[in-house]
């Protein structure tokens, strides 16, 4: 989706550059507080009473596995199928658990990035949000959806204090509002967009030009098919006299 809205962005304000920066869960808010961004993509909660927030999506969470491990025989997975396991529980762990499912590991990996490798190790298995499994994806690695788990829920936000124009405009962009949404602002056109309507505007007028011969053509040729009357006055012979036939005598 970030991706998308992107291009999107790009589309319409081809002047102003946006970029992507990704940053761990923690550290996004310190980010948009000290500035370093304009927006961005966290998960629930937030602070209310400092940012304001649009919430998107929930994310759907799942337990990435070795290629090989047992669970990968089916399509879903629940937390009695875990209890057997390692589950490892990363320091940055995003979801909210009262519970974590199966056995703990003597020590709690410092990031998700660290688990993913232990996972791969065949220490254990992690549970995680789909982007995150996405995000560290392996090839010697896949994953299952688990239900009954805690979700993550994603929303855009920026500081309450920080609402420009600009972080307007992406607002836009993420709820699908259209370019001419009344919703939207109305944005003067950019030096770039006028260069480029300057020729489709030349284009039209002399467009019109062959369009207007061609009627005219066209004109003529319903003068020329309307019978033979037009055709007689055009010509310089004697019409035919109607009175003409026999003589007549004189008294």
């Amino acid at each position: 989706m970030p991706g998308k809205w992107v291009r999107v962005w790009n589309e319409r304000l081809p002047g102003v550059p946006l970029t992507l920066v990704q940053a761990p869960a923690a550290e996004a808010g310190g980010l948009l507080l000290a500035g370093d961004a304009d927006a961005g993509l966290v998960r629930l909660p937030v602070d209310r009473t400092v940012f304001s927030a649009i919430p998107l999506y929930t994310e759907q969470t799942v337990v990435v596995v070795p290629r090989d491990h047992l669970v990968t025989a089916v399509d879903e997975v629940s937390p009695e199928d875990l209890a057997d396991e390692i589950v490892l529980h990363p320091l940055d762990d995003v979801l909210a658990w009262e519970t974590l499912p199966g056995r703990p590991a003597l020590e709690r990996p410092a990031t998700t990035a660290d688990a993913v490798e232990l996972v791969a190790a065949g220490i254990g298995v992690l549970v995680v949000p789909l982007s995150l499994a996405r995000l560290h994806h392996r090839k010697d690695l896949t994953h299952r959806p688990l239900r009954d788990a805690p979700e993550s829920g994603v929303a855009l936000a920026w500081p309450e204090a920080a609402t420009t124009d600009l972080v307007e405009d992406f607002i836009g962009i993420v709820r699908g509002r259209t370019v001419n949404s009344t919703r939207g602002r109305t944005r003067p056109p950019s030096s770039a967009q006028e260069k480029r309507e300057k020729p489709g505007r030349a284009a039209g007028k002399g467009a019109g030009k062959p369009a207007a011969r061609r009627q005219q053509a066209a004109g003529g040729g319903q003068r020329r098919g309307g019978g033979g009357t037009a055709k007689k006055k055009g010509t310089g012979g004697t019409p035919k006299n109607p009175r003409r036939g026999t003589p007549r005598r004189g008294s």
